[in-house]
Parts: structure tokens; sequence; C-alpha cells
């Protein structure tokens, strides 16, 4: 079967055509997809750590001396909370195991915040026996939006009893702070 030239020259320009139309055929409109993407972050409560750095005191060296240190604490939140603290002996300056050799053992609370433009709480601004630390009232750290972070400092100190002086030896205490929801 021959092909008359006016075939080819028809078919080889539909080829050309066609090509010109793929060459320069505009590009399709975008296309979206959408999803919507929820969290609920729920009430946080919780110490960025379980233990801290210890605190020590520097030595008493005479019946009126009375030193004093501190460590920090970060609290995380994002409600009202009441910090509470150890008052059983545990939190009290004993020598050893003797619960009859100890010294007077007091402590105080302060953080970072405010309660109105920051996380946080009223100062202490005198310190208090161990037996009756942050036992009534509690420390009461009030969250502000958009702040959920809190450092808080523990500070202890020590001395002698009224009128002794205290057997010669290291003492030592535990003080545990306990952070617990609740409102101002």
């Amino acid at each position: 079967m021959k092909m008359s030239a006016k075939r080819v020259v028809l078919l080889m320009g539909l080829v050309l055509l066609l090509d010109a139309n793929l060459v320069w055929a505009a590009d399709p409109v975008d296309d979206t997809a959408k999803a919507n993407v929820t969290v609920t972050v729920n009430t946080i409560m919780e110490w960025s750590a379980a233990s801290y750095t210890d605190i020590t005191l520097t030595p008493i060296a005479a019946q009126s001396d009375d030193p004093e240190g501190s460590t920090n604490f970060t609290l995380y939140t994002n409600g009202d909370v009441h910090i509470t603290a150890d008052i059983t002996t545990a939190a009290q300056l004993t020598l050893g195991a003797d619960p009859n050799q100890t010294l007077v053992t007091s402590y105080m609370l302060k953080d970072n915040g405010d309660g109105t433009n920051t996380t946080g709480g009223d100062d202490e601004t005198d310190y208090t026996l161990y037996s009756s630390f942050l036992s009534s009232p509690a420390y009461a750290i009030i969250h502000v939006a958009g702040d959920g972070a809190d450092v808080i400092t523990l500070w202890a100190k020590a001395e002698n009893p009224s009128g002794e002086v205290a057997d010669a030896g290291v003492y030592s205490a535990t003080q545990t702070l306990t952070a617990s929801w609740g409102n101002p």
C-alpha cells in the first residue's frame, strides 16, 4: 500500500501539532489536602529530678555559729500547687544513729516567681524549725499561664542547742519536699 505524499505530510503535521500541544500545555492547578491536628495537654506537676545537689553547711566552730546553705529544685506545673515538707526526725540534723545528738535544724523556701506575673509564691523570710516547716500552711505556688517552670530554693540552717555545744561529728538530715494539687 502506497501512501500518498499528501497523507504523509498531513500525518507529519498532525504529529507535530500533538507534540506542540504536549510541550505548550499549561500545568494543572495546585490541589490541596488538609489534616487537622489536636493534642491534649494533661495537668502536669513534676520535679525535674528526684534528688538534687546536697546542701553542705560550713562547720560549726563556735557555740554561736549558725551556718546556712541552699540548693535549687525546678518544679514543672501548669496548675496551682502546694508544697509541704517532711516534718519527721528524718529532717532534723542528727549525729549518726543517736537520736539524742541533734542540732537545731531550720528550713526556709523561696522561689523565682511571684504568682502574679510568673508562676511562683510568696518567699519565706524567716527560718522555721524542721518539725513545723511548711506543715500549715503549705507553700502555695500559683500558676501563671505561659510560665510552667518554677525554680525553688530550699534553705537549711543548723545551730547548737540553746546554751549548749553539740557533740563533735558529722550531722545529717534528709528533707523531702512534696508537691500536690491545690488552690491557694
